[in-house]
């Protein structure tokens, strides 16, 4: 049991440590630090009930049982932390949101303060490693103590699951987002399995049995590690998943732009050139090479015949392209005109100077006309028509 709580708390671990640089840059992001304090939370209640700790908590501050509070207290602040997160996540009027705030911290802080005095005011003398719950389910004080804590459990279970069911609906089609909400989803369903091992050998105490102690120590703990790790991976896949999309469409975009990049090459620079390291990060030499071509086409104005680019986008219409193909292609064939131009310092074929096109994401259609320009039979047709000269 040791290893599965300790195992349980590293890969949380990974997952905090994922997130602490996004808090630090996000500075005062309400969600980023809710996340974080959630995974925190986490990895405490893994951590600290792993038998082998808790004896250790137990030994070094001389209190018999110590860690049962203790572990109860982070295991109710993991409660309020999920309750908080799902609320803020979800939005919605900031009055509303406020009062559910507060009405966690206070509900929660409460049950937090009831466990210590709980625990203060019982007979906890005999040290219990793994069966606390059921040992003294029956023992004034500490039996509150228990019921309470799996009361206020089972109270942020039932009320998340709610909101979780009720969001689910509205997200599906988000992509990462709905796939962190069904694992939620999931996580709170088996969370109730939890609740349910763990209360009803504690009825059955109550009714003087003692045969399903089993299923507080060998049936809960396998679910409350799944349980964990299925939140966790909950809160953290949105997150990490926008970060692989965000890498992918970033790197899908530098390598579109790499044939304009490599035509434009031979446009004298306006300013001094700027060597990025092929190790770079992707984002910087996306934002380098966006840059470069920005400036390379704005070079190249004076080179491109505008009236000669409108007559060829009219040409590739007229042929059935689609109106965003034909322009790129259009644009396309008025920058290769233009950069022969370029070699002759002809400019007697050139109009108004404006670029053939603004934005990024029409220089990545451009870039990817130019190729099919120069490997494909639209420039042969459109050479054969007098577009391209």
């Amino acid at each position: 049991m040791n290893g599965t709580f300790w195992i349980t708390a590293v890969v949380l671990s990974l997952g905090l440590f994922y997130k602490i640089p996004a808090v630090l840059r996000g500075g005062r992001n309400p969600l980023a630090r809710q996340v974080s304090g959630l995974l925190v939370a986490a990895v405490g209640v893994f951590f600290f009930a792993a038998p082998s700790v808790i004896a250790a908590m137990n030994d070094l501050t001389g209190i018999t049982n110590f860690s049962a509070p203790w572990v109860y207290t982070l295991l109710t602040g993991f409660c309020a932390s999920c309750l908080l997160l799902i609320i803020k996540w979800r939005g919605g009027a900031s009055e509303s949101i406020r009062r559910a705030t507060w009405w966690v911290y206070g509900s929660y802080g409460t049950v937090v303060v009831g466990l210590w005095v709980c625990f203060a005011l019982g007979d906890h003398h005999v040290e219990r490693l793994r069966d606390l719950d059921t040992y003294y389910a029956t023992t004034p004080w500490m039996r509150e103590m228990i019921v309470l804590y799996l009361l206020a459990h089972t109270v942020a279970v039932l009320l998340t699951s709610a909101l979780l069911w009720t969001w689910e609906s509205r997200v599906r089609g988000t992509g990462w987002l709905h796939v962190g909400v069904v694992l939620l989803t999931v996580g709170y369903a088996m969370n109730l399995l939890y609740d349910i091992a763990k209360l009803t050998p504690v009825v059955a105490r109550w009714n003087g049995r003692s045969d399903l102690d089993w299923l507080n120590t060998r049936v809960a703990p396998p679910i409350a590690v799944v349980v964990g790790l299925l939140i966790g991976l909950g809160f953290l896949v949105p997150h990490v998943g926008d970060r692989i999309s965000q890498h992918r469409n970033a790197g899908r975009e530098y390598r579109a732009l790499a044939p304009l990049a490599h035509a434009l090459k031979q446009v004298p620079a306006a300013s001094g050139p700027v060597t990025i390291s092929r190790f770079a990060p992707l984002r910087l030499r996306l934002t380098h090479r966006r840059t470069f071509v920005r400036d390379a086409v704005r070079q190249l104005q004076p080179y491109v015949d505008l009236q000669r680019r409108e007559h060829d986008q009219q040409l590739y219409l007229s042929q059935g392209k689609p109106p965003g193909q034909a322009e790129a292609l259009a644009a396309a064939a008025a920058i290769k005109a233009a950069l022969a131009r370029l070699q002759t310092a002809d400019t007697s074929a050139a109009a108004a100077a404006r670029p053939p096109a603004d934005g990024a994401a029409d220089l990545v259609s451009i870039s990817r006309a130019l190729r099919r320009l120069s490997s494909t039979a639209v420039h042969r047709t459109a050479t054969e028509e007098g577009v391209v000269r």
